[in-house]
């Protein structure tokens, strides 16, 4: 949908894109397996973690030409999983998840997995997946996530967003999330399409405030027919709202969505 945008929500999304795109608070360096770069670590990560722990974990961490490059007996996944547990027993891991991402090189080819939990402090690329639900008179459900999420606790979001884990594919991604977070089958909804991405690249308040985020959001939107009523199924969600458009304006204008629903909104309303 394209709407016509005022001076204020202008400035609103100028801001907000401004937000998205953050250069790091600190110096980092890449980080690289077999010579390839997946990510970037601040230059004081692996003095924090200590080569004690890292030997311990039977990796090592080894500045070569301004680039860390991680080293262990086993393949890429397996030394990056050491590392990641090394992280754990630190402290300077995110929420740890049992979740395997798809670490990737510069050119998007996979290499290995690694624990969710590593990847904002290591700086590993990211995707997930938004769907945008709305109603056959405009409006819109959106969700309250759950005071126990480890970011954005308590503020909006769209009807659903989920990360893409290394199992998945976009579609895959989309009908677990959207199963998962508002107990709909993606089948059951009209007019589902891929609405386009958004790009995040900035500082994470993870391990202590030493990750970086990248990631592509892939959202998508479709018709929620009025018969159906999101219900979570996985506990991560307080409860859903079902929107007129100019409410939804308002409480973006307001900041009580997400950085990443306030773009993919954004997006779908064409501003």
């Amino acid at each position: 949908m394209k709407q016509q945008t005022t001076s204020l929500q202008q400035q609103w999304l100028q801001a907000q894109q401004a937000m998205a795109s953050r250069q790091p608070l600190r110096p980092r360096q890449p980080l690289c397996i077999d010579d390839q770069q997946i990510g970037s670590i601040e230059e004081d990560f692996a003095r924090k973690l200590g080569s004690d722990l890292l030997v311990a974990h039977g990796i090592a961490l080894r500045l070569l030409a301004g680039q860390w490059r991680l080293e262990g007996q086993g393949g890429a996944t397996d030394n990056l999983n050491r590392l990641a547990q090394a992280m754990r027993s630190a402290g300077l891991a995110g929420a740890w998840r049992n979740e395997q991402l798809a670490v990737c090189n510069a050119e998007g080819r996979q290499l290995a997995t690694v624990e969710r939990g590593a990847v904002r402090p290591l700086g590993i690329a990211t995707r997930a997946v938004h769907l945008v639900g709305a109603c056959a008179d405009g409006s819109i459900w959106v969700q309250q996530r759950s005071e126990d999420k480890a970011n954005n606790p308590g503020m909006w979001d769209t009807l659903m967003g989920g990360m893409v884990s290394a199992a998945d594919g976009l579609a895959e991604a989309l009908a677990r999330e959207t199963w998962e977070e508002a107990g709909l089958h993606v089948a059951e909804l009209g007019e589902l399409r891929h609405g386009g991405n958004v790009m995040f690249a900035r500082p994470s308040d993870e391990a202590e405030g030493q990750g970086y985020m990248v990631e592509r959001i892939d959202w998508f939107s479709a018709l929620v027919p009025d018969a159906l009523q999101p219900v979570n199924q996985d506990g991560e969600v307080q409860r859903f709202e079902r929107l007129e458009l100019t409410e939804v304006q308002g409480w973006m204008l307001q900041g009580r969505f997400t950085p990443e629903a306030s773009l993919v909104l954004a997006a779908y309303m064409g501003w």
